[in-house]
């Protein structure tokens, strides 16, 4: 079966409901200029349309395991994990054109040879990759599109977390975090349900220490919103 076959054991994900809200804004001249010169040699474009393959040795320059990180924010987080985990590769994902730019930047300054940027919709570049690929997939703090009608654009959703689930090696692990309360029981309850999937702590996960404390995340905290952490195996 090919990358772009459909397995019919992964329900199929819609590609007209986004589960994330184009951005742009401003970028500072380190931004700028971070993009546009460690674009071509650390980023990867997600098109719209047919899916396309992703061979991720190729993209990489080696074989080794490799995290995904969903939602990559500012990219702080990617950063200190990569720089403490040199023997894994990260593969970001992000829409946020400042925060792609910003991730490059602290790439650079880390001297970071096991990190790739990706610009596009998550969900597509999760099509494009083989089965059992990857070690880790980690969600953290997606939006929580709290409004009832706009629950269809979770990205922790049943058919969405079967297709990432597929691409996890067996043991590999989806991890995720939010600091939304409503939304974190939605998560658990969907992950539950997944029958290729572990709760690795029976509920809700100790924080990790390997997942870095960001801005947002003290934020969250000092408004008295708990975060919580979810960590599922695949079978």
């Amino acid at each position: 079966m090919t990358t772009t076959d459909h397995d019919p054991a992964v329900p199929p994900v819609s590609r007209t409901i986004r589960t994330f809200h184009p951005r742009r804004g401003r970028m500072s001249d380190r931004q700028t200029d971070a993009l546009g010169r460690l674009w071509p040699a650390y980023g990867l474009d997600v098109p719209d349309g047919p899916v396309v393959p992703v061979d991720l040795p190729d993209l990489f320059g080696r074989r080794a395991p490799v995290v995904l990180e969903i939602g990559s924010g500012m990219g702080d987080s990617t950063a200190a994990m990569a720089a403490a985990d040199p023997d894994r590769d990260y593969l970001a994902v992000e829409v946020h054109t400042p925060g792609i730019a910003n991730l490059l930047d602290l790439v650079e300054r880390g001297g970071l040879r096991n990190v790739r940027v990706a610009e596009g919709d998550a969900l597509s570049l999760v099509s494009g990759l083989p089965e059992g690929v990857l070690d880790a997939v980690h969600v953290f703090f997606p939006d929580p599109w709290p409004k009832t009608r706009h629950h269809k654009r979770r990205i922790i959703q049943p058919a969405h977390v079967a297709l990432l689930r597929s691409r996890l090696r067996s043991g590999g692990t989806l991890h995720c975090a939010t600091d939304w309360a409503e939304y974190a029981e939605a998560m658990r309850e969907t992950l539950d349900a997944d029958p290729e999937l572990v709760d690795a702590y029976g509920g809700f996960a100790p924080r990790p220490a390997h997942r870095p404390v960001t801005k947002f995340e003290r934020r969250a905290i000092t408004a008295g919103r708990p975060v919580a952490d979810l960590i599922y195996r695949r079978r």
